[in-house]
């Protein structure tokens, strides 16, 4: 392995955009030559997992980069509590005294207006996570102050061609080119926190969608025979590789960001190395294969495009598979005394970083080798008794330290270490937060279903409020019950429905609706704006993921008449929000909360048909439109809590209705959600 230098300057290439979970990681993404550095604090970042960075040690590395001029992007993209504001303002602050990076990542609108009012002035880059998926959400990204927006994963060539062609000037775009995908889309999974609090928005998601689930369909003993267990949402590694070239036509696409903060120093130098090579050298066959052998050593998982081909769009899962990153390096023995050892398919290095098994088995395991092992040798593994695996288990190369890289990063880790640091200060400034709304009107509860019988129109109409999911089915109501629905918008919007969502919501209101529901910000720009309130009133749904007090600032200026919160947050989060809010507030009481909205659809998994989680809980899956939804078997309840609700000040409360699978078990519980735990 030699040290690569960065590119020559040509005209206007998109940077190579490297994950950093630790210093290594760092100092590996300046010598394999990217151009920029993502990388989390201690806080407000989206992989608390990984070890993150603390300030004085970042502004050191920080002035490092510049030096080489590269530039460092600082992650604050989780979803900010309620109480957390001044902290995020300190924070923002900070990083503007102390380490001067040259953007920062955010997921929640509070940060928009947080970060402008401690000082930076430099780009503010919309995380994937807050949910920017179609060309007229470019334009609402763009009057909000963003200067970049990230794309969804889930995107084909052909829309991201689209969603190119339609950037306004002064945004640019980025694009994922390689590491893990999350079978939901960014922002729009709830998974891990509906099943115990540990939020995917919070940075802390146990990944609930890496187990293996089973669906059995019928009864009896046939049913039981013809049971399909597996990894069904667990998927592989997205890598564009050679497919990288068709982004290089693109002008607003500035951006080729390589996921993995949680990898470590190896894989970040090998894939950036690779993709240098297939940006600078995009007609080279002999870059072509250095890059692919540079990526098949990189220890990620097996390689995907997912829909990134629209003729070839795949479900980027392998369900009979274990889906785990690592190179294979052997299978377990075992001895009859209880020794257990592993004979290598290559040779393995000190410092070697193995995994036994994976996450779910419980055996699982990580250690380090201490000394060479030769192909084929034999490593003796001293594991607890208790969690001695079974003979066959996997065997993966995770994280590896060869003797080239270990003096490379030396050698910058010398240079860093030279550079002075600037030390922590405090921050006595306070954020400035938005004026409370005041007392409003409890409106009658919507009742949030997913149609209307045809001839029913009018009578489920007049049941308090009627709402309902907008679709083509949904739209062809009769001109006299229109005017009465509100009407909800889908969490996700893709490029290719935009243009029929616009014509549908267009003949909506010339046959008199007024009232809608947006699930995603950037479905504000469906609507004309400067409407007065009698004109037109439109609520920020609960799938916007609005939190605090300063996001909700965002959504009154944008014109939003009300807002509904996430019901993720906790009871005392919750019940604080509406004396505070600029806006009057609503809440989802009860029905059917998805765990997560997927655009990659299903393999092994019948929709309509229960399935269960190694503990026995029952989900089930739904398709509207071109998403699958995956549901809890048991709903989201809180109308015990009304009245402590209504007291607090919320002023229209929600009940979403679904029809479960018939065979769905009866349920043994209610959810509160967070309401009585902890959001982590």
């Amino acid at each position: 392995m030699r040290e690569t230098s960065p590119p020559a300057p040509h005209r206007t290439p998109p940077e190579i955009l490297a994950p950093a979970g630790d210093t290594d990681c760092f100092l590996a993404a300046l010598a394999a030559g990217a151009d920029a550095v993502y990388l989390g604090l201690k806080h407000f970042s989206a992989r608390m997992q990984a070890k993150n960075f603390g300030l004085t040690e970042l502004s050191r590395l920080t002035d490092l980069a510049h030096e080489h001029g590269r530039r460092v992007y600082i992650a604050m993209n989780t979803l900010i509590k309620p109480g957390e504001l001044p902290a995020a303002f300190r924070l923002a602050a900070r990083l503007v005294r102390q380490v001067n990076p040259d953007g920062l990542i955010m997921q929640d609108m509070a940060m928009l207006d947080i970060a402008r009012q401690a000082g930076f002035e430099k780009g503010l880059f919309l995380s994937t996570l807050a949910n920017f998926t179609h060309p007229y959400a470019l334009e609402a990204a763009s009057r909000l102050g963003a200067s970049r927006v990230i794309l969804p994963r889930e995107l084909s060539i052909d829309e991201i061609r689209v969603m190119d062609a339609a950037c306004p000037e002064g945004l640019t775009l980025e694009c994922f080119v390689h590491g893990a995908l999350c079978y939901c889309v960014s922002g729009r999974c709830w998974w891990s926190s509906y099943m115990g609090g540990k939020s995917g928005l919070r940075g802390r998601c146990v990944q609930p969608c890496r187990r293996v689930y089973r669906q059995t369909a019928g009864q009896g003993r046939k049913a039981a025979r013809m049971a399909r267990e597996g990894r069904f949402f667990s998927c592989l590694d997205l890598s564009l590789d050679v497919l990288t070239k068709t982004l290089l036509t693109m002008p607003h696409v500035t951006s080729w960001k390589i996921e993995g903060r949680k990898k470590g120093p190896h894989y970040v130098y090998h894939v950036v190395t690779a993709y240098r090579m297939l940006r600078d050298s995009p007609s080279d066959a002999r870059a072509k294969k250095a890059a692919w052998e540079f990526l098949n050593m990189a220890l990620g998982r097996p390689p995907t495009r997912a829909r990134f081909l629209p003729a070839k769009a795949v479900v980027p899962t392998e369900p009979s598979g274990q889906t785990s990153s690592g190179l294979l390096a052997g299978k377990i023995h075992t001895e009859p005394g209880g020794g257990v050892f592993v004979k290598p398919h290559f040779e393995l290095l000190p410092k070697d970083y193995l995994r036994i098994g994976v996450e779910d088995e419980y055996w699982h395991a990580t250690l380090s080798v201490n000394r060479r092992v030769p192909k084929a040798g034999t490593l003796i593994l001293k594991l607890p008794k208790h969690k001695t695996p079974k003979s066959g288990t996997s065997v993966f190369l995770i994280d590896r330290r060869e003797p080239e890289l270990t003096r490379i990063l030396e050698k910058w880790r010398a240079e860093a270490a030279g550079l002075p640091g600037r030390p922590s200060g405090d921050v006595a400034a306070k954020p400035k937060l938005p004026q409370p709304f005041g007392v409003s009107k409890t409106r009658p509860d919507m009742q949030l279903r997913a149609s209307v019988p045809h001839g029913k129109e009018t009578r489920a109409a007049r049941r308090g409020q009627t709402a309902l999911w907008l679709s083509p089915r949904s739209a062809t109501l009769s001109r006299t019950v229109t005017p009465r629905i509100v009407w909800w918008l889908p969490p996700v919007v893709w490029p290719e429905e935009e243009t029929a969502l616009q014509r549908l919501i267009f003949n909506l209101m010339r046959d008199g609706a007024r009232h809608f529901v947006c699930n995603a910000l950037g479905q504000r720009t469906f609507f004309p704006a400067g409407q007065t309130d009698n004109e037109l009133e439109l609520l920020a749904g609960p799938f916007c993921n609005t939190a605090n007090v300063a996001a909700l600032g965002v959504l009154k200026n944008l014109g939003f008449a009300g807002a509904f919160i996430s019901p993720e947050l906790t009871g005392e989060d919750i019940l604080a929000l509406p004396g505070l809010s600029p806006l009057p507030l609503g809440i989802v009481l009860s029905g059917f909360w998805p765990v997560g909205i997927s655009r990659f659809g299903l393999l092994g998994i019948k929709e309509g048909v229960s399935f269960t989680s190694p503990k026995g809980e029952p989900f089930w899956a739904r398709r509207y439109g071109s998403n699958i939804w995956l549901y809890p078997g048991w709903p989201l309840d809180l109308t015990e809590k009304r009245a402590a609700l209504q007291a607090a000040g919320y002023s229209f409360f929600v009940h979403i209705e679904e029809h479960p699978p018939h065979d769905l078990p009866q349920a043994r519980r209610q959810s509160l959600f967070n309401y009585e735990g902890a959001l982590l």
